[in-house]
């Protein structure tokens, strides 16, 4: 009897031009880590933004905003971890998402909270009911991506359809950004023209053959940026302005680091036991289903810049899975906010 041949995997796809590295060639370890921190730094944007938008609508100072900050953290690496190695497996960062803010929002503005009078209690109160939404909408993403129900939805996906999806999330994130440039243009505006200066500019006159500008302009940008802005807060530039231009301006007025204890390891259901409210649950799922949306795109993006081999419908299915099981951890933890794939 003939021998069957066995089926042969797929080939990794072909290099992308202008990328160095992909997921069958890594850069070596002292690159990794800078790069690896280059990418911590973008994520942080998002990472403090969401609390320090939440956390003052919730009641908390600036010791709770510290600890959400620390929390959501931890949360993104431990999610990260799990998503590279059980998940799609492919090189993405899970972290906080815009997608849920909205009904984060709508959870703060319920009238069942009004009636605390200590801020610090009705913060708690807040969060707890905002982890009880949280774990019930990561069902969602856990019975569709285990289940392979998201695997039939998958099939009919094409790069095509995925080229606007990510854009439209690219740029959503804009409403975010720039108003927050415009409380401190003098800061804000020279950060978006030197970010642009070394990546697109400097590789083009200082040809190293290495890629330093172009790869680690934000590190390089963040950095001189964060010098200047020392310096004008030190030189007295803002002595005798707004408060509110002081804490947009200033290097010295976040509050995070006074108030946040050198180490601090968060753990599960740390501001309470959650509470549970069926319309915030329903309202939370809805969240979860357009993250779940998100995060498909991302990751067929993610597979094709890594130049991995093209993505089966089983394997998103199951990233999508573990997606779910990210949001239940931030939900355990106490997040204030859900994890998709950082887009």
């Amino acid at each position: 009897m003939a021998k069957v041949d066995e089926p042969q995997p797929h080939p990794p796809k072909e290099q992308l031009p202008n990328i160095s590295y992909c997921i069958t060639s890594p850069p070596p370890w002292p690159e990794a880590i800078l790069l690896g921190f280059q990418h911590y730094l973008v994520m942080l944007g998002t990472t403090v933004i969401i609390p320090t938008s939440l956390v003052p609508q919730m009641g908390g100072g600036n010791e709770e905003k510290a600890k959400v900050i620390q929390t959501l953290l931890f949360v993104a690496g431990l999610n990260t971890l799990l998503q590279s190695l059980f998940g799609s497996r492919l090189p993405a960062v899970i972290g906080g998402s815009y997608t849920f803010v909205p009904t984060t929002i709508s959870i703060i503005l319920a009238g069942r909270f009004s009636d605390s009078s200590d801020p610090i209690e009705r913060f708690k109160r807040i969060m707890r009911a905002t982890q009880g939404a949280l774990i019930v909408a990561s069902t969602l993403q856990i019975v569709l991506g285990f289940s392979g129900l998201w695997r039939n939805v998958a099939r009919f996906l094409s790069p095509l359809s995925v080229v606007p999806l990510v854009s439209l999330v690219g740029f959503g994130l804009y409403e975010f950004g720039f108003p927050g440039v415009a409380k401190c243009v003098e800061i804000g505006l020279p950060q978006l023209i030197l970010i642009v200066f070394v990546s697109q500019y400097v590789p083009h006159v200082i040809k190293s053959g290495r890629n330093v500008f172009d790869r680690f302009a934000v590190l390089f940008s963040v950095v001189i940026v964060w010098i200047y802005a020392h310096l004008l807060t030190v030189g007295g530039a803002y002595n005798g302005t707004a408060p509110k231009t002081q804490t947009s301006c200033r290097t010295d007025r976040s509050g995070l680091i006074d108030a946040a204890p050198w180490i601090r390891v968060p753990y599960p259901f740390q501001w309470g036991a959650p509470s549970f409210d069926a319309g915030e649950a329903f309202a939370m799922m809805m969240a979860s289903f357009v993250a779940l949306v998100e995060s498909t795109g991302a990751f067929i993006s993610v597979s094709r810049y890594a130049s991995a081999t093209p993505m089966p419908p089983s394997i998103l299915s199951r990233g999508i899975g573990w997606q779910g099981v990210a949001i239940l951890v931030s939900g355990l933890f106490g997040t204030a906010n859900g994890s998709s794939v950082s887009v």
